[in-house]
């Protein structure tokens, strides 16, 4: 159990990649941390609760705000960082590929923050960060995304909509918007073309990622931000 002042963050495609160095990061801050996924390992430490489930499939949503609420006591901070990216050209897309991304990317979104939005309604506050991508932005052609900007172009809208609905009432709402970043599911032998993709010349660490979400974490005069960490791909090419 947490201490009554102890800060609570809750993140989603928590078990490698982006998400194991978020849960790091609020750890290293002080918060009690609930981190989620289909395949995450039972943790050792008593401020770290990992559930295992698929955000996509009902109920997911359900019991890890319960578990974290049950363990913890509260719900402070939400990042939406499940993601699922199908690159295809459109027309090559299956009734299972659009399944899968908008279940993860929108459905699984979509329950687990109305239930962290009600806790911290409750509580008087709380933050969400929503993990998007450039693509949305500026599309490119050698990367065919089409379900990947229809979800996580939805996924960006809904963070200035969450922000404004619920400005007065201390939930903050934000979101990251990103280039491609060295994690897992991105093999070496890939590295050198996807760098390319960014004006800067290199791939994302995970690092840019996790210092950008810390950022919004301690911003609090800022909400309704799409914070792009994109290698300035949202600029042009």
């Amino acid at each position: 159990m947490s201490t009554q002042n102890q800060r609570v963050a809750v993140i989603t495609g928590a078990s490698q990649g982006i998400g194991a160095g978020l849960v790091d990061a609020y750890h290293k801050l002080g918060y009690a941390v609930v981190a989620t996924s289909r395949t995450i390992a039972p943790s050792d430490d008593a401020g770290v609760l990992t559930v295992q489930g698929d955000i996509a499939a009902p109920g997911t949503a359900e019991h890890v705000i319960a578990a974290g609420v049950e363990r913890f006591g509260r719900v402070d901070t939400l990042i939406n960082n499940a993601g699922v990216f199908v690159a295809k050209p459109f027309t090559d897309y299956t009734r299972d590929d659009y399944a899968a991304v908008t279940g993860v990317n929108l459905a699984g979104f979509f329950r687990i923050t109305q239930l962290a939005i009600e806790q911290m309604l409750a509580q008087g506050g709380g933050h969400i960060v929503n993990v998007t991508t450039s693509l949305v932005d500026h599309a490119n052609s050698h990367v065919p995304s089409v379900l990947t900007s229809l979800t996580k172009g939805g996924l960006q809208s809904a963070t200035k909509s969450l922000a404004i609905e619920y400005a007065t009432r201390g939930i903050r709402t934000n979101a990251v918007s990103l280039g491609t970043v060295k994690t897992p599911m991105h093999p070496a032998e890939t590295h050198e073309a996807l760098a390319a993709l960014h004006p800067v010349g290199r791939m994302g660490e995970r690092s840019d990622v996790v210092d950008a979400v810390i950022y919004l974490e301690n911003a609090p005069f800022v909400t309704g931000e799409i914070l792009h960490v994109d290698g300035g791909m949202s600029a042009g090419h």
